[in-house]
């Protein structure tokens, strides 16, 4: 059974790894029509068809889907990139009268969708490369304690993407990340015009998913992808940060097992689904909750 929806508003659908937003995405387009649009920072790449977990080529047959594996391996691609990318394709739906059905796993996405996001200048290459390269030799903790308390206060300080984010921010403007947020205009695309449904699952369910999920992508094409970004791995891209990406290239290259590479990248899967459930519980508590396995 899928939820009650407005066959008027847009649907927005935010869990998890391996929850089964997508299967919910599909079903809403199935019974009631609409173009899924992702909101998943590693699926708009081209180079992690199966390691990203992007749509089908049966998914792609049965609606239309925007947004997926558009952007070159080697592009840096932002939450900016993507709020642009949105706006026009949310233009065009409304031209067309179609619903929009918006799915993904990464929360920042939502947030800047139905909050707005702060219009912070680009980072010059120069201050980028100085953090890739504390954060590369361990120095996360130095960069976190020079941030600002009310920065820290709103970010996960866990994440190493979130934490060079806002070092680089201040450090690339004079302003704390926190002082351009306060400067927000306002968003694309209002919590109250649409329909948010967030996953909650149970976290051994979840578990067991995740792990059957990874199985069944190195049984696909997964490794292939790998080994076919190695020649030119660069581990400061963002589509470098693809959940097992790491851990598989340190099989190419001789550090680990197959066998302990899979289990890193279980692990590793586990956790970033840690992180997600934390935001979505301190972000999306206004949003209409939904507990699977009834997608799954």
């Amino acid at each position: 059974m899928t939820p009650a929806i407005s066959s008027k508003l847009p649907v927005l659908i935010a869990g998890p790894t391996a929850s089964g937003k997508s299967g919910l995405a599909l079903e809403i387009a199935k019974r009631e029509g609409g173009v899924i649009v992702n909101a998943d920072a590693q699926q708009v790449y081209d180079c992690w068809q199966d390691l990203s977990a992007r749509p089908t080529a049966v998914d792609l047959a049965r609606t239309p889907h925007l947004l997926y594996g558009h952007i070159a391996h080697d592009q840096d691609y932002s939450v900016g990139h993507w709020l642009r990318e949105v706006a026009t394709v949310l233009a065009k739906l409304k031209s067309q009268q179609l619903r929009p059905i918006i799915v993904g796993g990464t929360g920042l996405y939502f947030t800047a969708l139905t909050e707005g996001l702060a219009q912070i200048p680009s980072i010059p290459a120069q201050i980028r490369d100085i953090a890739n390269k504390r954060r590369v030799a361990g120095d996360l903790v130095g960069m976190r304690d020079e941030l600002d308390i009310t920065t820290l206060s709103r970010i996960d300080t866990k994440n190493g993407a979130r934490v060079q984010r806002a070092w680089e921010v201040m450090h690339a403007t004079g302003r704390a990340l926190s002082a351009w947020q306060d400067d927000t205009p306002a968003p694309l695309l209002p919590l109250y015009e649409c329909h948010p449904i967030v996953f909650r699952p149970n976290l051994d369910w979840l578990n067991a998913r995740i792990d059957q999920r990874f199985d069944q992508m190195m049984q696909g094409n997964a490794l292939d992808e790998v080994r076919l970004a190695a020649p030119t791995w660069n581990p400061n891209r963002p589509s470098a940060r693809a959940i097992g990406a790491p851990e598989l290239m340190a099989h190419i290259a001789g550090q680990m097992s197959l066998d302990d590479a899979v289990v890193a990248a279980k692990l590793a899967s586990r956790q970033y689904a840690k992180r997600q459930r934390t935001w979505f519980r301190s972000r999306m508590k206004d949003w209409h909750e939904l507990i699977p396995p009834a997608y799954g």
